[in-house]
């Protein structure tokens, strides 16, 4: 429990957070409680830590287990060899990262058949331990005494190689020569690329890395990412350049005891064969492993920013909306949902080429918005997305009622069209019709809309391809987790797909939730949610503050209160002269905004933290933290690239954020990029720190490209 307790210190270090936080986090999650139910509902044990908090405690904590686990393994391994010394124990115990474990636990580790095992099978390993004493005897003469026809060792060459290749393992199984070169090899060495089958590279994307070099510990995460795909597509070869003449007058130092021995030039030797042959790849490999670890932790961290940002875009409430999927050929497919999300109305137009029926699909369109009143159109941004802008900007024009339209980011609308989900939600629905309500959806709610898809199909990345998928999965999950129950769900018109993510339910969950409700009608309490099958004690606990029944008998349940202080809550409100049918009425309002917090705490004997909450949702029991983010920007007309001017100013949607920028939707057939240069006049670390997906930006047109039909933008005013 000692060691536990050291653990626990160190891990508060490194978070600086206190012990007392640690460990309860950790206490609280070996008890099986979700990071969603730890963050909201037992702020007092963990001091208010938020869900990001906890999961890098969880996650260091994991590390840390399974680091102590192959300590212990690695020291049981070496003493069965009955090769564990004091000191060695000491230095594996002492080690904070498993690569400094596996460094000591090298020399011991059952190899496979190598150069120096071989020579040790054939009685050379006396020789290479005498020519580590440096002697001043003859060298051809002791290496004649390990002569045999049996072993193989015909000649005196042969006894002095063997015994070189056991020198040159023992030299690069050496932890503390190991942990200089990396050091050595990140502080001064340079990652290069040369070009291998520029033929491969049909539209030159790797052109700028044909003859590249940049050093070691500056190179960006981006441009580690796009060298290995390089390499990957057998297009770059890629390698870290060091000085190895200073590397090997280290190993010389180190391991040459008496330069003027007989011996001196024969280790020296080996010395060089093991870096050449072991160290130097076994390095390199291990560097650009740790690149590439980095490099992808920040791809999935910008893509899981990116995502939190788009999942908690505000929602249009309480809109008609016409959903459009545009299309050439096969038509503009259209879809009517209600303020629900119920569908009223499919259909399909054809106002482009080659079909080109612009005149009926005007008449047919004009038809739809006036009968069902729609209020906003959106449109994908896929393809014929600007020529359908168009279209319908100019309808939108000649309409009494004032009708806005937006271009929704379609990215994995076609994947959910396609699967098992749309296809049971949509049975007699084509593939782009489905589209088309997808479309509809986002823009009422994105978040409820885009759970029904794979996180990873958004399509506001950078390199989500080339990272560790397992990682990214689970990155994104919790992400999509953390937005779903910082918003709540409503319990009686959530999806399957969107109640799984509640904290504390699993897919078959979720299922007979929404089963439950099909055959019995919607529910009218949270206790209800009990008798839902597979929904245990500890589920509940989990996963009830989350879910909210709106129209239900206990005015509670529409809030994010938890059932667990319902008796506390109506105590509070009898003691202030009002009962739970007050709720976010202005009388309550203005007698809890005088609440002393501190007395009525301990009156209540609940925490300080959780009262705060609780009053906070009396006073707006359905509050949706969305509501108070920017509104997404409606438009009204279309723009062309011909019309963009230098120094033209714009409102614009920022649609991702990358390493390098932010891509910004300005209205023209392509996305403009806000170099990070051009993001702010003071120096920025990361876009991240400037924008965020969704953000509403002014900008000022750069530049354009008309032939590759690229921008460039500026957020800098001009002078």
């Amino acid at each position: 429990m000692v060691k536990d307790d050291q653990l626990l210190g160190k891990i508060a270090a490194e978070q600086a957070v206190s012990y007392k936080q640690v460990k309860n986090v950790i206490s609280l999650l070996s008890e099986g409680n979700t990071v969603p139910f730890i963050a909201r509902y037992r702020k007092e044990m963990t001091g208010a830590l938020d869900e990001v908090q906890i999961r890098n405690i969880m996650e260091r904590w994991q590390y840390i287990q399974n680091l102590e686990q192959r300590k212990e393994e690695v020291i049981r391994i070496i003493a069965e060899q009955g090769k564990m010394t004091e000191e060695l124990q000491k230095s594996i115990n002492k080690a904070e990262k498993l690569q400094e474990v596996e460094d000591l636990y090298r020399p011991y580790k059952q190899k496979r058949r190598t150069k120096a095992t071989i020579a040790k099978e054939r009685g050379l390993e006396p020789l290479a331990e005498w020519l580590l004493t440096f002697p001043s005897e003859n060298i051809t003469a002791k290496a004649q005494e390990f002569l045999s026809e049996e072993k193989e060792v015909l000649v005196i060459e042969d006894a002095i190689n063997g015994a070189k290749d056991i020198i040159a393992e023992m030299v690069s199984d050496d932890a503390e020569s190991r942990k200089w070169i990396r050091r050595e090899t990140f502080k001064s060495g340079a990652v290069t690329s040369t070009v291998k089958e520029a033929e491969n590279d049909e539209k030159n994307v790797y052109e700028m890395y044909y003859e590249y070099e940049e050093p070691v510990n500056k190179i960006v995460p981006h441009r580690i990412l796009a060298l290995n795909r390089g390499e990957k597509e057998d297009i770059l070869r890629v390698s870290i350049k060091v000085n190895s003449d200073l590397i090997l007058a280290y190993l010389s130092k180190r391991w040459i005891k008496k330069e003027h021995s007989p011996a001196a030039p024969v280790v020296l030797e080996a010395i060089e064969d093991s870096y050449k042959r072991l160290i130097q790849p076994s390095i390199e490999r291990e560097i650009r492993n740790e690149l590439t670890e980095k490099a992808e932790e920040q791809a999935i961290h910008i893509f899981s920013e990116n995502l939190r940002n788009l999942l908690l875009q505000p929602p249009l409430k309480g809109k008609m909306v016409l959903g459009v999927d545009p299309a050439y050929r096969t038509g503009c497919k259209l879809a009517v949902v209600d303020e629900t999300g119920k569908v009223l109305e499919i259909g399909v137009i054809y106002p482009h080429p080659p079909v080109s029926k612009a005149r009926e699909a005007k008449e047919k369109m004009v038809k739809i918005l006036r009968e069902f009143k729609v209020e906003m159109v959106a449109i994908g941004n896929g393809t014929a997305s600007r020529e359908t802008e168009q279209f319908v900007a100019d309808i939108l024009k000649e309409m009494d009622d004032e009708i806005f339209y937006l271009i929704v980011n379609e990215a994995g609308a076609s994947v959910y069209s396609a699967s098992d989900l749309a296809r049971e939600e949509f049975p007699h629905f084509q593939v782009e019709e489905r589209s088309a309500v997808s479309i509809a959806r986002r823009l009422q709610d994105p978040l409820a809309e885009l759970v029904k898809i794979d996180p990873k199909s958004v399509g506001v990345g950078q390199y989500q391809h080339d990272v560790s998928q397992k990682r990214l999965s689970e990155s994104l999950h919790f992400v999509v987790e953390t937005a779903v129950n910082q918003v709540g769900v409503n319990v009686n018109t959530a999806s399957s797909s969107l109640l799984q993510y509640v904290a504390g339910l699993n897919k078959t969950a979720a299922n007979n939730i929404v089963k439950m409700r099909e055959e019995t009608g919607k529910f009218s309490s949270r206790t209800q949610l009990k008798k839902v099958p597979r929904l245990g004690a500890k589920t509940y606990e989990q996963a009830i503050g989350f879910l909210r029944v709106l129209e239900g008998k206990q005015p509670l349940d529409r809030t994010g209160i938890h059932p667990e202080h319902y008796p506390e809550v109506e105590k509070l409100l009898k003691n202030l002269g009002f009962t739970t049918a007050d709720l976010g009425k202005e009388e309550l309002k203005d007698s809890l905004s005088g609440l002393d917090l501190k007395a009525v705490s301990e009156e209540l004997a609940i925490g300080e933290l959780t009262l705060k909450d609780i009053v906070d949702a009396l006073v707006r029991p359905e509050r949706d933290p969305r509501d108070e983010l920017p509104r997404p920007l409606l438009k009204k007309d279309v723009l062309k690239l011909e019309d963009l001017k230098p120094g033209m100013e714009l409102q614009g949607t920022v649609r991702n954020v990358v390493d390098f920028g932010a891509f910004v939707d300005i209205g023209v057939k392509q996305d403009g990029l806000v170099h990070i240069s051009k993001l702010s006049n003071r120096f920025v670390k990361h876009p991240l720190d400037i924008v965020s997906v969704g953000d509403v930006v002014t900008v000022w047109v750069d530049s354009v490209d008309m032939k590759k039909g690229r921008v460039a933008l500026t957020m800098l005013p001009p002078s």
